[in-house]
């Protein structure tokens, strides 16, 4: 299974995401799940950068794919697991989420970078 960051989910939704690995993994939705915490983060985004009806289509396909809600088990690993990485909440919350359900990560967020289960990518490359 799959967690693509809200790093890969902005660029998609903004037409600049180069990788077609990425893009696949994306537009597959059945090997993949959405932390919930990453609906927040690309709705924000785009509640700042494009308007509410962007940020609801956006956020409506994000759904299309199998969501995962915080719970406390997975809060309490996401705490574990910020301590321990010095991640902030929201990275603490997605990287739970992949040890909880044996995923790999696909990110731009240079906070996952060297952390195991996490395929990490260059902004700019």
């Amino acid at each position: 299974m799959n967690i693509v960051d809200s790093s890969l989910w902005l660029e998609y939704f903004s037409g600049t995401l180069k990788n077609n690995f990425i893009v696949d993994i994306i537009e597959g939705h059945s090997n993949q799940f959405v932390p919930s915490i990453c609906i927040y983060e690309v709705y924000k985004r785009m509640l700042i950068d494009k308007d509410e009806s962007v940020a609801l289509s956006s956020t409506s396909f994000m759904q299309k794919a199998t969501v995962i809600s915080l719970t406390p088990k997975i809060a309490k690993l996401a705490a574990k697991l910020g301590k321990e990485h010095g991640l902030p909440m929201a990275d603490s919350i997605i990287f739970a989420t992949a040890k909880m359900y044996n995923a790999e990560i696909y990110t731009q967020d240079k906070h996952f970078e060297f952390l195991e289960q996490v395929h990490y990518f260059e902004k700019n490359a």
